[in-house]
């Protein structure tokens, strides 16, 4: 996500007195900036949930169990359009509505639920559950935490993010050495790098606010920021669900 820069940077923080105590309407404002970007997080979940649901419901004549474990070209589309959604809002949010940004957002969210649809025809119901209590349990906790702390983050962030690109390139080695041992320290990597960069991510979120507060920008730093927290969301839960999941069969 790219850093907003202050366009006020000899001014006082939008919020904030000339000695730079916080005013009320600051920490109300900030209040209501991060609910925003958590509701939007929790009901991209939502969302993506509901369609990965439907999409497998009726297990092997389902249309996830024709297109996505059937192979063929739509399969591909599904799992990379997704992707394709992410580096677009990356990088040409600057130029973009925060109308555009939106529709971007709920259509990622629901290509995402028809991805992870196949959960439904791998794992038992209560092994979903029970990863998807655990990881929102984790997230909560991990969040909160990169809210309230006052620990800079920055530096554990860049660790973090340097080792998400080290786990997807071990990813791609593993679709082809095909290691179950492998496999499960990919996971277990997995959820420890996305448990901290949720903290990292909220922290973020939280500074942002007093660089765009009071800006048209406000809305497009939101929904930016829901994003980051709902792929940390997401894929640790899907490197829990691999780890303790058990099989429909």
């Amino acid at each position: 996500m790219a850093n907003w820069s202050d366009p006020r940077p000899r001014a006082a923080p939008f919020g904030t007195t000339a000695t730079g105590a916080r005013t009320e309407a600051y920490d109300a404002g900030l209040r209501a900036y991060m609910l925003s970007v958590y509701n939007y997080m929790a009901s991209a979940v939502l969302l993506s949930g509901i369609v990965a649901l439907l999409f497998a419901w009726g297990g092997e004549s389902s249309p996830a169990a024709q297109i996505m474990m059937g192979g063929g070209l739509l399969k591909y589309v599904i799992i990379f359009a997704p992707l394709a959604i992410v580096f677009g809002m990356s990088f040409g949010q600057g130029r973009m509505s925060t109308g555009t940004m939106q529709v971007l957002f709920w259509s990622f969210a629901v290509l995402m639920g028809l991805s992870m649809s196949t959960i439904f025809l791998v794992y038992s119901g209560t092994s979903i559950a029970g990863a998807f209590f655990a990881t929102a349990s984790g997230f909560a906790a991990l969040s909160l935490y990169g809210y309230t702390t006052k620990r800079d983050l920055s530096a554990f962030g860049t660790f973090l993010i340097i080792g998400v690109v080290g786990l997807l390139v071990a990813s791609i080695v593993n679709m082809f050495l095909q290691s179950g041992v492998m496999g499960l320290v990919i996971s277990a990597i997995g959820v420890l790098l996305f448990a901290g960069l949720t903290a990292y991510d909220t922290q973020r979120t939280k500074s942002l606010y007093a660089q765009v507060a009071g800006t048209d920008m406000v809305g497009k730093v939101v929904i930016m920021s829901a994003l980051s927290l709902y792929l940390d969301f997401i894929n640790m839960f899907m490197f829990v669900l691999r780890l303790f999941g058990g099989s429909r069969n």
